[in-house]
């Protein structure tokens, strides 16, 4: 079954189930414009397939994927070509699968971020397994939470969304869990099994329910009462001044902010306004937003610098502009949100 993906995706009909799998696992599978455009297609196919009641997607390797393929962006976008339209198409895909009116499992085994964020956490069922390991880490390299993290993170209790977006930090499977970013939590030797009994019953509901094993929350609960005092402050300057006056007494906090503080100023400044407007948006809202803001990250500084530092010579640190959080001028800000005229996105 070939949607065009070649030798990066892979197409199978087993029984009931539309089976996806990224094939890249020498690049942890990192997410492709073709991968993109043919998920889209596979999608539009299956979805008025009546002998199709789920679609699975999984991964080879030891990654579900780890994003997109930055470097390729890097030198796009140095060579003054950035890919706005990879972008786009991977905006409209994360779209699609939130709107996709069958069933649409992730399992998700090995580290999921950015990109791969994008192709499994929008769908009805995101099943992780022990090995499992989220994160939507751009703001460490002069980026901003997108593929629909603004639509996803905001809905997580306890200011848990605000602390993933302005650290970048990783969770495993249990604080997925608990947060509402997964929906179930199985063991990762019983994937193929799950995947046996979803293309004889096409009911992901039911065979989940078999399948499902319990997974305790990683982050301690001070910790959590941290972030939830800290990350529900009503400005970005409010979360660092409250990180800030609990730090000399609060390891966890010190550690926090020190996070942020390593990170691009003008990300997190960004990821802050993303976030929190992406609570009264809709999920196609979420993707007009982003994509405005994606524009100007692209035609900025920062991003290449992250990317630079993180990838091309690596280990290196990383000189933002501005240099501090307190430094980005709230105007600046503003200009990555507003509207793109003719070149809005396109759903």
């Amino acid at each position: 079954m070939d949607f065009g993906g070649g030798d990066e995706i892979r197409f199978e009909r087993l029984g009931k189930a539309g089976v996806v799998t990224l094939t890249r696992p020498q690049a942890l599978n990192a997410v492709t414009h073709r991968m993109v455009k043919a998920l889209g297609t596979a999608l539009d196919a299956w979805e008025g397939d009546a002998g199709v009641s789920v679609v699975v997607v999984k991964a080879e390797g030891r990654a579900f994927s780890a994003g997109g393929d930055i470097l390729h962006i890097y030198e796009a976008g140095r060579a003054g070509k950035p890919p706005v339209d990879f972008f786009a198409d991977e905006y409209r895909l994360n779209a699609r699968i939130a709107r996709f009116r069958k069933p649409y499992v992730a399992l998700i085994d090995g580290i999921v971020m950015g990109g791969g964020v994008g192709i499994s956490f929008h769908g009805s069922h995101r099943v992780l397994t022990e090995n499992a390991q989220f994160a939507m880490p751009e703001v460490g390299i002069g980026f901003f939470p997108d593929v629909g993290a603004s639509h996803l993170l905001p809905d997580l209790g306890g200011s848990f969304g605000m602390y993933l977006a302005l650290t970048g930090n990783r969770i495993r499977h249990g604080d997925a869990l608990w947060s509402g970013l997964a929906t179930h939590t199985i063991k990762a030797e019983d994937q193929a099994g799950l995947l046996d009994e979803l293309a004889l019953s096409g009911d992901p509901g039911e065979e989940l329910r078999g399948f499902f094993t319990p997974a305790k929350r990683e982050t301690e609960r001070q910790d959590l009462e941290s972030i939830a005092r800290h990350f529900s402050k009503t400005s970005l300057a409010g979360v660092i001044a409250s990180l800030e006056e609990a730090a000399a007494a609060d390891t966890f906090a010190a550690k926090t902010l020190a996070t942020i503080r390593m990170r691009s100023p003008t990300s997190v400044n960004v990821a802050w306004r993303e976030i929190s407007a992406g609570l009264t948006l809709s999920m196609d809202e979420c993707m007009k937003m982003e994509f405005r803001i994606l524009n100007r990250m692209l035609a900025g500084h920062d991003f290449y610098e992250g990317i630079r530092a993180a990838i091309i010579d690596k280990g290196s640190r990383p000189e933002w502009r501005p240099a501090s959080i307190d430094a980005v001028e709230a105007a600046d800000v503003d200009a990555y949100f507003a509207p793109l005229g003719a070149g809005e996105l396109d759903l």
